[in-house]
C-alpha cells in the first residue's frame, strides 16, 4: 500500500476546499492560563459533522470511479468516520454502508441514518465490525473503505495541519488523539515536511492502547480490549499503513485516563465553551498533565470531534471532581 506524502495532501486541499471551510484556529487566553502555555485549539467539532474526518471522506470519494459509486462503498466505524463517509457520499451520489459493533454509540449511528447512510451492527467491538464489513464488501462487490489504511484518508486529514502550520509555523507541539490512526500519522506527513522541531504527540486512553504499545515495542500489539468511553479512540488493533508512519514520523505517544478525560472536557467547557466528545478532549487531557515540561511553549490541541451524547455530558458534570 503506498503512503501518502506531503504533495498528496496539497492536492487534497484543492480537493477539499470545494467542500469545506477551515475550522478556526486560536489561542484560548483562559484555557491558557490553566495550563501555563500557549494553549492553541483546533476546532473541527465544528465541521458540518462535527469531526475532522469529514476532510478525509470528502477526498476519497470524491476520487472514486465511476464505476465504484454506482456499486456504492461499505466502511466500518465507532461513528464519526462513518459519519463522514457517508456525508461525502451524499455529496457524490454514492450509496454508503456502516458496519458498526452491537452498542455503537446510538447517537452516531442515528446520525448516519440521518443523513441517508445504512446501519449494519455486528461483533462485540469495532475491529469485529471491520472484519464483518469488509466480507460484506467482498459479498456484494462495493468498494471497502477502511478506517485507516486509505492513503487518500489520511492526506484528506493532511489539510487540518497544512492550517495550524500556516497560522503558527513556530508551534512548539502538537497533541493528537489515536484512534485508527489516521490523524496521527497525517500529522506526522505535514509537519515534519514543513517545521521537523515541531514536536507530534500522540494520545491514546489507557485502556485502548494498541499504538502506544505498538509504538514503544517496534511490533504490531493487538490488545484483547478496548476498554474506554470515548469511542472515537477505542480501538484494539494497530493498522499497518498508519502505525508505520506514526512509527518514523512522530516524537511520542503517550497514555491518559478516562478520568483524565473526562476533566478535559469541563475545561474546555468553562474555557474555551466548545463541546468535545471523549476522543475531541484526549489531546487536552495530555497536555494538561504535562503541563510543566510544556510551560512558556506553544501548543496545538485537536478538538477531533463535539460528537457527544447528552447523558454521557450529564454525567460528566454531575460526577464529583477534584478543582481544575
Amino acid at each position: 500500500m503506498k503512503e501518502p506524502t506531503f504533495v498528496d495532501v496539497l492536492k487534497a486541499r484543492q480537493t477539499i476546499a470545494k467542500y469545506l471551510k477551515p475550522t478556526p484556529f486560536s489561542k484560548s487566553v483562559p484555557l491558557s492560563k490553566k495550563l501555563g502555555f500557549d494553549a492553541y485549539i483546533k476546532c473541527e467539532n465544528l465541521q458540518p459533522i462535527g469531526a475532522f474526518k469529514a476532510r478525509g471522506a470528502i477526498n476519497l470519494i470524491s476520487k472514486l470511479s465511476e464505476d465504484e459509486k454506482r456499486r456504492g462503498v461499505i466502511t466500518a466505524s465507532t461513528g464519526n468516520h462513518g459519519l463522514a463517509i457517508v456525508y461525502a457520499s451524499s455529496l457524490f451520489g454514492v450509496k454508503a454502508t456502516v458496519c458498526a459493533a452491537v452498542g455503537a454509540n446510538p447517537h452516531k449511528m442515528q446520525a448516519i441514518r440521518d443523513l441517508g447512510g445504512h446501519v449494519k451492527l455486528h461483533g462485540k467491538d469495532f475491529d469485529e465490525a471491520i472484519v464483518w464489513g469488509e466480507r460484506k464488501a467482498r459479498e456484494k462487490d462495493c468498494r471497502y473503505i477502511h478506517p485507516a489504511n486509505e492513503p487518500l484518508l489520511i492526506a484528506g486529514v493532511g489539510t487540518m495541519y497544512l492550517e495550524i502550520l500556516e497560522e503558527l509555523p513556530d508551534v512548539d507541539a502538537i497533541f493528537v488523539p489515536i484512534g485508527g490512526g489516521s490523524s496521527a500519522a497525517a500529522a506526522g506527513i505535514v509537519v515534519k515536511a514543513i517545521n521537523p522541531a515541531t514536536k507530534v504527540i500522540g494520545v491514546q486512553a489507557k485502556g485502548a492502547r494498541s499504538f502506544y504499545e505498538s509504538w514503544k515495542s517496534g511490533k504490531m500489539i493487538e490488545m484483547k480490549t478496548a476498554q474506554t468511553f470515548a469511542d472515537g479512540i477505542a480501538t484494539r488493533v494497530p493498522y499497518e499503513l498508519t502505525m508505520g508512519i506514526i512509527r518514523r514520523s512522530i516524537d511520542k505517544i503517550v497514555l491518559v485516563s478516562d478520568e483524565d478525560i473526562k476533566r478535559a472536557i469541563i475545561l474546555l467547557l468553562e474555557t474555551t465553551h466548545q463541546l468535545a466528545e471523549g476522543a475531541g478532549a484526549a489531546s487536552v487531557a495530555a497536555a494538561f498533565n504535562m503541563k510543566q515540561e510544556l510551560k512558556g511553549k506553544k501548543v496545538a490541541l485537536i478538538i477531533s470531534g463535539g460528537n457527544l451524547m447528552l447523558n454521557a455530558l450529564r454525567d460528566i458534570l454531575n460526577a464529583p471532581r477534584s478543582d481544575l
